[in-house]
């Protein structure tokens, strides 16, 4: 049985562990690392596996794992991926991959060099309502996106400044950015404006809200704005919208997928079984809209994917691989850059 070891315990952490544990079936729970040695600890005692650890390479030594899970804030990525690269050990790692487009670039590289399986975790990709979307987007020319993400504050210091975080376009709006690019194609220019002064809080520094302007290669434009300036969840109604020249579909995501503009015939046709990653679901008809609603958990998909693809030698099956969110790094990253420029940056993925 594979080996499976994680290097950060914190939150985003804890979320994998809650699917691992229903895949003892296949790996075998081995190493928890991480500098606060009580989180190792408590992951241990969760798994009832595995041994706990504070430093990475004297776990990597002593458990020798076939598959490791990085869930380390966004600017402790680079010494661990080197290290498990030089170890040719295949990896999965949390988003972003990295606050240095120079360094993802260069960890990208050396892992393609190393014929190592990766992973990263956009978990919305694995979503039960991306072939309703996709076939949305097949079926209808998209001429405009509109996106908004709206919140608050993570609780995690680290979160705060963009020097350790991106921020929020590049740490978490970067959901919303990945799976507009994974619907729509790939984008070739941005134009963020960002703005402060409505957030209060010690030690803060990243911007209340942006937005941003994008061409995409296909000549449709997109609207993305994010915030995390709001205190109660009535602020906004975050969600992202397709729109075609007769109808339009939001999505919210992990949510639901609802598409207006169709004949009663189209809902009728639409509204059957259809099977979709490694289940099912109804669509079914809600007043003037065809609506698919999310089932389950898609980052057990998620992770399982990866876990089977290390097992079988296989990663086809990853729809982000480590190449794959390099791109979406670039594509939020350009939008920092516009932000401090003051100009429009255009994508380059070099």
């Amino acid at each position: 049985m594979k080996k499976l070891a994680m290097i950060g315990c914190g939150g985003i952490g804890g979320y994998h562990l809650s699917h691992f544990l229903g895949f003892k079936d296949i790996v075998e729970l081995a190493g928890f690392c991480d500098l606060i040695y009580e989180r190792a600890e408590s992951f241990v005692k969760q798994a009832e596996s595995g041994k706990a650890y504070t430093d990475f390479r004297v776990m990597l030594d002593e458990v020798k794992p076939d598959m490791v899970f990085v869930c380390v804030p966004p600017n402790c990525h680079g010494e661990i991926e080197y290290e498990l690269i030089e170890r040719k050990i295949h990896f999965f790692v949390e988003k972003p991959v990295s606050l240095s487009l120079d360094m993802a670039r260069d960890i990208r590289d050396k892992i393609e060099a190393a014929g190592l399986i990766t992973a990263s975790g956009f978990q919305c990709r694995y979503s039960k309502l991306v072939e309703p979307n996709k076939k949305f987007v097949a079926d209808h020319e998209i001429v405009f996106v509109e996106c908004a993400r709206i919140g608050g504050i993570p609780g995690v210091d680290w979160w705060k400044k963009r020097s350790t975080s991106g921020g929020q376009i590049v740490e978490q709006t970067i959901h919303q950015f990945d799976i507009i690019r994974y619907m729509i194609g790939e984008p070739t220019e941005v134009f963020t404006f960002g703005t402060k002064g409505f957030v209060h809080m010690d030690g803060y520094d990243t911007e209340d809200l942006t937005t941003t302007a994008i061409k995409f290669e296909s000549g449709a434009l997109a609207m993305i704005s994010t915030g995390c300036y709001a205190v109660s969840g009535e602020s906004f109604d975050s969600k992202v919208t397709f729109s075609a020249k007769d109808c339009r579909a939001d999505l919210r995501i992990l949510d639901t997928f609802k598409v207006y503009g169709l004949s009663d015939e189209q809902k009728q046709e639409s509204s059957g079984l259809i099977l979709s990653n490694d289940g099912s679901m109804k669509a079914s008809a809600d007043g003037n809209a065809l609506v698919y609603r999310e089932e389950g958990d898609a980052g057990i998909l998620c992770d399982r994917t990866f876990i089977e693809g290390v097992i079988n030698g296989d990663g086809s099956k990853i729809r982000s691989p480590y190449a794959d969110a390099v791109k979406s790094l670039t594509f939020t990253m350009s939008c920092n850059i516009s932000m401090d420029t003051g100009k429009p940056v255009k994508i380059e993925y070099k």
